[in-house]
């Protein structure tokens, strides 16, 4: 398979992107098709979805071995399962599923037809290999059941304070897309060292974080 495009997003590196697509809608990427793709016509009938599937290369994760099982995080790095019971990337074949929101659609920009999202959780730069729409009648499922990922109950969302340093790097609303992201935690779910300092890159800027007692104090 060759990617047929690639999507721009606000994570340089792989620390601090959502766990799954869809939990901080406000995130915004782009999505731009290589020059042998950009076709409107291959966009025909796009507008009158809102949602798509996006298949796309853990191009990070890639190995040359692959193993049976994983640990994943959510169970605290410690157990193991099986590769196909999770949605780890190393996999035998490193590829991601994930559900975004159709923001607008260009047609004739200076890059072709460019897609833009919401909701995704993809490193700027991610490969993506296919686009298929999202269809609510047969892709939702409310009765399906969650395996040992139901078992594990998330963490309350963090209390964000930023400095007056960091309240100046942003715009208002890309101020408040940050509070959304960082208040998920993203820190590993395995990790309650209170004394230790995060560093992570939001769109183009470095960032530090520590956390205590549910409150995140964030600064640069």
């Amino acid at each position: 398979m060759i990617p047929i495009a690639h999507i721009h997003t606000d994570f340089d590196s792989k620390f601090g992107i959502p766990r799954q697509s869809g939990l901080v809608p406000a995130l915004e990427g782009c999505i731009i098709f290589e020059p042998e793709f950009r076709v409107a016509d291959a966009l025909r009938g796009l507008d009158g979805f809102s949602h798509l599937w996006l298949i796309w290369d853990f191009s990070e994760a890639h190995r040359a071995e692959w193993s049976p099982t994983v640990r994943p995080p959510r169970l605290g790095g410690n157990t193991r399962m099986g590769v196909f019971a999770t949605r780890s990337p190393f996999r035998p074949n490193p590829i991601g599923l994930s559900c975004v929101e159709i923001s607008r659609i260009e047609l004739f920009s200076a890059n072709g037809p460019v897609i833009y999202v919401r909701g995704a959780d993809l490193m700027n730069g991610t490969p993506i290999y296919d686009i298929k729409p999202y269809l609510p009648l047969t892709d939702s499922h409310p009765e399906a059941r969650s395996g040992f990922a139901r078992q594990t109950a998330s963490r309350p969302d963090l209390v964000v304070h930023f400095s007056a340093d960091v309240e100046r790097l942003f715009p208002p609303e890309k101020l408040e897309t940050l509070r959304q992201v960082l208040a998920q935690d993203p820190r590993p779910q395995y990790q309650r060292d209170d004394t230790r300092i995060y560093g992570m890159n939001f769109s183009g800027k470095e960032l530090h974080f520590s956390v205590c007692d549910g409150e995140m104090n964030v600064f640069p």
